[in-house]
């Protein structure tokens, strides 16, 4: 997915804006497995993927807890960094090699105050992003494990097939026996 493709799914901007963004963005590849961002940490960049998947999660003492999961077109940001230019609470763990497009913070928040339609662009990037969170939130309050499964079978099918087991476990609550036997009740 190129650049202008991602940069259009969050607002359209004036072809001279968006090449302005564009100029600001550079490609960057890790390998599988790859720490993007670490907890307790500011992270001075916004990523865009370009190819690969990724996971957000929070670290405790005995496990990772999974609330996230990124792909081909997503936006990959600390918001606490992004926001308030604090440390983030997040990991995010590259489950392929990805190519990604990385902006620095503070070269965006410049944009943003050269050119309103980047400013608008920006504001829409931020909405879209506590929409995501609000939903998965509220998801999570409200539904099983067993539907929250059936919720990524039918919306991220191909999630299923690229992401561990023990990922998408964690990312629904439960223990990997638990997933199992829902899958297993749902054939």
């Amino acid at each position: 997915m190129d650049i202008e493709e991602i940069l259009d799914r969050i607002y359209f901007l004036p072809e001279q804006s968006k090449v302005r963004l564009a100029k600001a963005v550079a490609e960057v590849s890790y390998p599988k497995n790859f720490v993007l961002m670490e907890g307790n940490k500011v992270v001075p960049y916004v990523y865009f993927i370009k190819k690969g998947m990724v996971r957000a999660y929070a670290a405790t003492e005995d496990r990772d807890i999974t609330f996230w999961f990124g792909k081909e077109g997503d936006p990959v940001v600390s918001m606490k960094s992004y926001v308030e230019d604090r440390p983030g609470y997040e990991h995010i763990e590259l489950l392929e090699d990805c190519s990604l497009y990385r902006i620095e913070t503070d070269r965006l928040k410049k944009l943003y105050e050269d050119d309103i339609h980047m400013a608008n662009w920006g504001r829409r990037f931020a909405e879209k992003e506590l929409v995501k969170t609000e939903e998965m939130i509220l998801s999570r309050q409200f539904k099983t494990a067993a539907e929250c499964y059936r919720d990524l079978m039918q919306d991220k099918p191909d999630l299923l097939q690229r992401v561990q087991l023990g990922h998408i476990a964690s990312y629904l609550g439960i223990s990997q026996v638990t997933l199992s036997r829902i899958r297993a009740e749902m054939k």
